[in-house]
């Protein structure tokens, strides 16, 4: 039952370093030994199996052993960043473990450890972005974590193996609590490697300072990295690049200036992983770049009326505390992604637009209602209308349309401010364009692919505002 795959993976690794923090080296039996005096701290103030605990945590050794111990000691947990705690904390999920908690923890003496989760207990709650400023918290068992992948070798997709291979030296930044950083690290490990810590994670410099093989960036980063670049980091092998669609033009540009590199993945916080595509795939078959490559084998997928569903082997099985969306979004064992794709006939998966109307601004979900309504709260504004287009920056930036009440001039400055203050700097629209009426279908119904055209460009990312 997981954990106990990384706990064998850190016995396995004995005197082998596995985790790096500057000066500081931590072997896999240090880091075992960190484990259990934090899992045997839990357990002495009544932490087991089914109680929730909350992680508020950087990204160093004790942070790590911390997350590997309460899944140990088989509570439900849930990673957060410092903005979604006070959501998170409402929610009643858990009680807060921060790293001055940690620390403490460290003090208990080492005990012996086995794993306690029970196989359909919530193991973990892994929220989503929250810019509707309402995280939503998708619920994966011991069971789901235990099918997962990454710890183990014998189960790796063609891809996750071709990834594995050259993860010698993955650089870790944020939180280890992210599904992505946890999941790739673990990876890491279960493939010799080592996770090494920046906490100071600008590309290039990071990648050649710590001398990092691997390491995860969004969309925006991307670009930026491409245009600043004067030479390929020498010690770079792999690069995962996750959370926005990405341009061909633009893969096939990173992979001219990085070289055989470039890792482009496709997944869900409720799904994981659903498809890789990897560098050779990208040189042997030039026509997949316009795709999110392969689904494995162990991923089952079926476009239902151009809508993808998926069932993954470690898929979470609910929302917490949401009925509703849960029905909405987990149907008959398969997950509903609400994103449009197809399968061409060489198997590789096409993203064709989305049936939700979200925009992932810097690997964040922002969606379009959220900022209609922030913007319409304004009596200078009658109505609000919000899209998303392509950006070099961000992925994809925010752009709305307003139609000024009678008599009123919207404020387009005030307004954007007014976004900011509610729902985050992501949320705010790069540009507000003051419009007579919005386009309709012949149904009636607004045109946001007619606005879409409309809609200036944002340049280099700066904030712009537009008048009528």
């Amino acid at each position: 039952m997981w954990p106990e795959p990384v706990l064998g993976i850190l016995s396995a690794a004995g005197d082998r370093v596995v985790f790096e923090d500057g000066a500081r080296e931590v072997t896999g039996s240090a880091m075992l030994s960190m484990i259990r005096r934090i899992a045997a701290g839990l357990r002495g103030e009544g932490v087991g199996p089914g109680d929730g605990v909350i992680l508020l945590l950087g990204v160093d050794a004790p942070a790590f052993a911390a997350i590997i111990a309460a899944f140990a000691v088989g509570a439900r947990v849930s990673g957060v960043r410092a903005d979604q705690l006070d959501h998170v904390a409402a929610a009643g999920v858990g009680t807060l473990i921060d790293d001055a908690r940690v620390a403490a923890l460290l003090h208990t003496p080492d005990e012996p450890l086995s794993a306690a989760g029970r196989p359909g207990d919530i193991a973990r709650i892994l929220y989503t972005s929250g810019s509707t400023g309402e995280p939503k918290g998708c619920c994966q068992t011991y069971e789901a974590m235990t099918a997962a992948w990454a710890a183990h070798p014998d189960r790796w997709p063609p891809a996750i193996r071709a990834l594995a291979e050259r993860m010698d030296r993955f650089l870790v930044f944020g939180s280890l609590t992210s599904q992505v950083m946890l999941e790739y690290g673990i990876l890491a490990l279960a493939a010799g490697g080592r996770l090494v810590v920046a906490r100071q994670p600008a590309f290039p410099d990071a990648i050649v300072r710590h001398r990092a093989t691997a390491s995860v960036i969004t969309v925006g980063k991307l670009h930026q990295l491409v245009r600043s670049l004067s030479a390929r980091p020498p010690t770079l092998r792999a690069l995962m690049v996750s959370g926005s669609p990405l341009d061909p033009g633009r893969l096939r540009e990173a992979l001219e200036a990085l070289g055989p590199v470039v890792f482009h993945g496709y997944g869900q916080t409720e799904t994981g992983m659903i498809a890789m595509l990897t560098p050779g795939e990208m040189l042997e078959s030039p026509s997949s770049l316009a795709s999110v490559g392969r689904p494995p084998a162990a991923v089952e997928v079926d476009v239902r009326d151009g809508e993808l569903y998926v069932r993954t082997p470690a898929q979470a099985a609910s929302y917490w505390n949401d009925p509703t969306l849960t029905a909405e979004v987990f149907v008959d064992g398969w997950v509903r992604t609400r994103d449009l794709a197809h399968l061409d006939p060489n198997g590789y998966l096409h993203l064709t637009g989305r049936a939700r109307d979200v925009i992932i601004v810097h690997a964040e979900l922002i969606h379009a209602g959220a900022v209609e309504r922030a913007l319409a709260t304004d009596p200078a504004v009658a109505e609000a209308y919000v899209i998303g287009k392509p950006d070099p920056s961000s992925g994809e930036a925010v752009h709305a349309f307003v139609v000024a009440a009678t008599g009123r001039t919207p404020d387009t400055t005030a307004l954007a401010a007014s976004v900011a203050a509610r729902l985050g700097e992501k949320a705010t629209p790069a540009t507000i364009t003051v419009i007579d009426q919005v386009p309709t279908t012949p149904a009636g119904k607004p045109d946001k692919a007619s606005l879409a055209h409309l809609a200036p460009t944002s340049g280099s990312g700066d904030r712009a505002r537009v008048g009528a």
